[in-house]
């Protein structure tokens, strides 16, 4: 390899990584490079600590522990779920909020699951030698039966609970062990009104006023968990300028995909999920406004939805943006040329690129219905969801753990009968209005012709298909789904319940076409990133830092506003705009316990603050720390600029948005009167 396609290769890639930028391994964390840009000295204590003080909410977002006693803070948003299961026609908790007078009144959250980090094992050696001189889908398939048995015996061994985890897109395997806490009730959520207030328009905007934070707890043997590491909360917060971390659990980006790959999702899969999301938001505002149930029932989906398609519209134009993308060709053509001057590299990895090109090409000719069938775009709702649980699960279950798909290994059964079992509502109208929304599009992408749509649909419309089968389906009594699913095999193909016979029927084709899917583009996909990954390092070390893969990260920046439009925007709000900003009405309404409350907080007390830290989706609810460990915010969002960070990091103007900690607990005490939680949390002024 010549020096100069060297030097070009690393100047690239060097320069993706400066500034604040990075998702990192605890492995992995540049601690020099904090030394050396803010001079402050993060040791491997310090990450060991915060690593037993964060947590995972296993529906997707983040948290931290906030008391020896199991106390988690997260955000309201990440508890939607819980919420709206412990609610009623005539209890609405997103409305009225919840405080539990005493612990023998905290919640219950059906299905919920919270995850701890206990400690990392490299498992690449083990994989690379299960798949080493395989073709690429016989290597597939070699690779997750390796992964099934080494997380199987990794839960034998150490009574945590094992996932297998890809780092590099498959440079590096790691195990990655939990203590799991299945046990989580509801402590504390204020009312959805400031929870989320100012609504889609404020969504990924600052300045920002949202008290987007809940507390739960964690228990087991049905008391309070005892968890040792927690964090303290600096009540005061973090000083402009001042250096903070975020660690938490990041969900995906894609800053490693292939050119390829980033332009197939511009021109295919984001447009697709702005269509249908658009028009089912408009069915959804349209169903709401029939009377107070449905409003209830889609209150919080509807915000849901709208966050979807917020994020799918500016992905989009990230996407479109041609000197971003011209930067991420540069980059990528700087390294297959530095591959491509070492005969070694290039003997190795050189076709990478050009496989993934292939693979992705043949995607296109099955994604509509791969989508559709497989991955049940067209069979929306719980009861499709639990019957093709049902009928898939009995079936993996029969086979050698090795040889099951992955979703239905030992080691994550318990998480599948957690939720399949789960004593959560199911609301008849509100499952036929998705379902005969989604059959609706699965006719019009496939076509009516299409075999797949005859069978299904008959002579039926998709509303009144749709109508039948939620009408006569058991499956929202979770006893039912019990006795089914021990029941196994047999009991499924003896069931007369709709659901499980829609099911059962688009089965064979939805599997054929997930087999198509892991043989023809999966497999290449995984082989091409492995080779990549694997010439990224041999060049350049591991220096960048992996993507995001739903695992704990740790990032660092500065509270620190940005220019927009030639504008200033200042790092903090306070809370007389917030009593300015208001105006009765949704998205800009409060409820009566902050109306009530506008003459008791004082007009400059700190609300929401922004900082350069590098987040994305799965962060919510990660604790924002100072350099001594103390809690200085509460992540709930980033500004519009973060959405582009799914595929890079521009410091300029990607800031996190994050709930100040004076805020949290000065509407404790003053709004709430949560004297029992104020003296459990450790406030550090």
């Amino acid at each position: 390899m010549t020096i100069r396609l060297l030097t070009a290769f690393l100047a690239l890639t060097c320069a993706s990584t400066v500034a604040d930028e990075g998702m990192w391994t605890l492995e992995n964390f540049p601690a020099q490079r904090v030394k050396n840009t803010y001079g402050s000295t993060i040791d491997t204590p310090w990450l060991n600590r915060i690593r037993s003080s964060v947590a995972r909410l296993d529906g997707g977002c983040s948290g931290s522990f906030a008391s020896k006693e199991g106390l988690v803070l997260t955000n309201n948003h990440c508890i939607w779920g819980c919420i709206r299961n412990l609610s009623s026609a005539e209890k609405n908790l997103s409305e009225e909020g919840f405080l539990a007078a005493s612990r023998a009144e905290e919640r219950s959250c059906p299905g919920m699951r919270i995850s701890v980090l206990i400690e990392t094992e490299d498992i690449t050696a083990n994989v690379v030698a299960a798949t080493q001189g395989k073709p690429e889908s016989e290597a597939n398939e070699a690779r997750k039966a390796k992964l099934s048995a080494l997380e199987k015996s990794c839960e034998k061994q150490s009574g945590l609970g094992c996932e297998s985890v890809n780092l590099y897109r498959g440079g590096q395997y790691f195990l990655y062990k939990y203590r799991r806490f299945d046990d989580v009730r509801l402590a504390f959520a204020p009312e959805l009104p400031i929870a989320a207030f100012g609504g889609d328009p404020d969504n990924f905007n600052f300045p920002r006023w949202s008290l987007d934070m809940s507390l739960l707890r964690v228990y087991e043997d049905g008391k309070p968990a005892t968890t040792t590491h927690f964090l303290p909360w600096r009540k005061a917060g973090p000083n402009a300028d001042e250096l903070v971390f975020v660690a938490g659990h990041p969900g995906t980006t894609r800053r490693l995909m292939t050119v390829d790959q980033l332009e197939h999702r511009r021109s295919s899969l984001l447009p697709q999920q702005l269509l249908q999301l658009s028009e089912l938001r408009g069915r959804l505002l349209a169903w709401a406004k029939t009377g107070e149930e449905p409003a209830r029932i889609v209150q919080q989906r509807i915000l849901n939805y709208e966050n979807a398609i917020k994020v799918y519209r500016q992905q989009l134009r990230a996407l479109s943006d041609e000197r971003q993308m011209a930067a991420k060709r540069s980059s990528e053509q700087a390294l297959r040329d530095a591959v491509a001057s070492d005969p070694k590299l290039a003997g190795a990895y050189g076709s990478a690129w050009k496989d993934v090109a292939v693979a992705t090409q043949r995607y296109t000719e099955i994604e509509d219905r791969y989508r559709f069938i497989e991955a049940a775009q067209g069979f929306r709702g719980s009861l499709f969801s639990f019957a093709r649980t049902l009928v898939r699960g009995t079936v993996e279950r029969e086979k050698p753990n090795e040889q099951r798909l992955r979703a239905y290994r030992d080691t994550a059964l318990p998480r599948v009968e957690q939720q399949l079992f789960a004593d959560a509502p199911v609301y008849p109208e509100y499952e036929q209005l998705q379902l005969g929304f989604s059959l609706a599009k699965l006719r019009e992408w496939l076509g009516p012709d299409d075999v797949t749509v005859k069978r299904v649909l008959g002579t039926s419309s998709p509303d009144d298909l749709a109508m039948a089968l939620v009408s006569g389906s058991r499956l929202a009594d979770p006893e039912v789904r019990k006795q089914l699913w021990q029941g196994g095999v047999d009991a499924i193909n003896q069931s007369d319940d709709p659901m499980i016979a829609l099911a059962r029927d688009i089965e064979s084709e939805a599997r054929e076409l997930d087999q198509t899917f892991r043989d023809d583009i999966e497999a290449i996909w995984n082989d091409a990133a492995e080779k990549i990954a694997k010439a990224r390092f041999e060049i350049g070390g591991t220096d960048v830092y992996p993507d995001a893969t739903f695992t704990l990260r740790v990032t660092y920046g500065s509270v620190t506003g940005w220019k927009e439009k030639g504008a200033t925007v200042d790092p903090f709000t306070y809370s007389d705009r917030l009593f300015e900003r208001t105006t009765g009405s949704d998205p800009f309404r409060l409820p009566q316990s902050w109306e009530n409350a506008s003459t008791v907080l004082a007009p400059d007390l700190p609300f929401n603050l922004v900082a350069t830290t590098d987040i994305i989706g799965g962060n919510s609810g990660s604790p924002m720390i100072d350099t001594q460990g103390r809690l200085v915010g509460l992540v709930f969002d980033g500004n519009i600029h973060s959405i582009a960070g799914a595929f890079w990091f521009n410091p300029h103007n990607n800031r996190t948005v994050a709930v100040h900690p004076a805020v949290m607990l000065e509407s404790l005490e003053k709004i709430y009167g949560a004297s029992d939680l104020l003296d459990e949390l450790t406030v550090v002024n």
